[in-house]
C-alpha cells in the first residue's frame, strides 16, 4: 500500500499511520524475491508454455499431470493457485445428464459389457460410437474405436456419408494392429450401422464379439460419449471449418498430435510393461 501511494502522501506519514517503521519499508523494497517466490516463477513459467502448447485447453489438473511427468515437484493445489492468480484457466467439461433406461435389444444381443469400463489387458474390451462435426460443406461423420485398457483411439474413420463403410473402415483399422485373435467384446449403441447384417458378420470373422447398449441408455456407452465431449471441447467448438477436408485434417491431428500420445504417455508412467509395443509406438494398420 505504502508502494502504491508513495506519488501521493510521504513515506514517512503513511508509516506512522500503518506502525511500521521507515526502515523496514525501505528494506523491502530493496530485498531479492524470496526462494519460494523465484521457484514460483519458475514454475509458473512452465505452466504457462504447457497451457500455450494445449491451445489454453488444459486446466490445473491435467497441467499438473504433464509437470508430473516432467519431473517437476509441486502440488496440485500450487499449480492451480499460480493459474487462478495469473489469469490462467482451461476448459471446462459441461456436465451431460443422461437418460436411464432399462429397455432390452430386440435382436437378443446381450449387454457384455454391463458399464464395466476397466479392462486388465489391452485388446480384450473396445468400444465405438459415431459423431458428427459441422463443417460449411454440411456433416463430417466420426466413427472411433477405443481401447478400455488404454483409453487409446486404436481406429477411426471419417466421411461425409453415415453409413455401413463408414463404420467398418474405423473397426477394421483397430483389427489391423491386433496381434493375437483372441475374442474382443466390441461395445456399441444400437444405430442401424451397428445392426446391420453386414457389420454383424464382418466382427464374427474377426472374432469380435458384439455388445450392445440398451435402448436410449447413453451411459452404457459412457467412455466413447465422454471421448467425443473432449474432443469437441478442447478442438472442435473451438474452430470453424469451411470444408470437411479442413476438419478431417484437424481431427487427424488431435487424434494422432494429442489425445493418444497423452494416453501412450500415462500408460508408460503406470503400466510401462503391459501395453503392446504396437501401441506404445503409435503404429497402426
Amino acid at each position: 500500500m505504502i508502494e502504491r501511494c508513495r506519488d501521493t502522501y510521504p513515506v514517512r506519514l503513511m508509516c506512522r499511520c500503518l506502525k511500521v517503521s521507515s526502515s523496514g519499508y525501505y528494506d523491502w523494497q530493496c530485498r531479492l524475491p524470496s526462494a519460494r517466490s523465484q521457484a514460483n516463477a519458475k514454475l509458473l513459467g512452465k505452466i504457462r508454455t504447457i497451457h500455450r502448447e494445449s491451445d489454453g485447453v488444459y486446466g490445473s489438473p491435467r497441467i499438473w499431470e504433464e509437470l508430473q511427468y516432467q519431473g517437476e515437484p509441486c502440488g496440485l493445489n500450487r499449480v492451480a493457485r499460480l493459474m487462478q492468480h495469473n489469469g490462467l484457466q482451461g476448459i471446462p467439461q459441461k456436465r451431460q445428464w443422461k437418460k436411464k433406461s432399462n429397455g432390452d435389444r430386440p435382436d437378443g444381443i446381450k449387454n457384455h459389457l454391463k458399464r464395466e469400463f476397466d479392462a486388465e489387458q489391452p485388446n480384450t474390451k473396445w468400444v465405438t460410437d459415431i459423431t458428427y462435426i459441422r463443417t460449411g460443406e454440411g456433416f463430417l461423420y466420426l466413427v472411433v474405436v477405443l481401447d478400455l485398457y488404454s483409453r487409446l483411439v486404436v481406429g477411426w474413420s471419417m466421411s461425409h456419408l453415415q453409413d455401413r463403410q463408414l463404420v467398418l473402415q474405423a473397426v477394421l483399422m483397430a483389427v489391423w494392429q491386433r496381434k493375437d485373435r483372441s475374442p474382443v467384446i466390441l461395445h456399441s449403441d444400437r444405430g442401424c450401422q451397428f445392426t446391420s447384417h453386414e457389420y454383424q458378420q464382418f466382427l464374427k470373422g474377426h472374432g469380435l464379439v458384439c455388445s450392445m447398449s440398451a435402448v436410449g441408455s447413453c451411459a452404457d456407452n459412457a467412455v466413447a460419449e465422454s471421448f467425443f465431449g473432449i474432443l469437441k471441447r478442447e478442438r472442435v467448438r473451438r474452430r470453424k471449418y469451411l470444408t470437411r477436408g479442413e476438419a478431417r485434417a484437424d481431427i487427424f491431428d488431435y487424434i494422432e498430435r494429442v489425445y493418444n500420445p497423452a494416453k501412450r504417455r500415462k500408460l508408460q508412467r503406470t503400466k510401462p510393461g503391459d501395453l503392446p509395443l504396437t501401441q506404445l509406438s503409435g503404429e497402426s494398420g
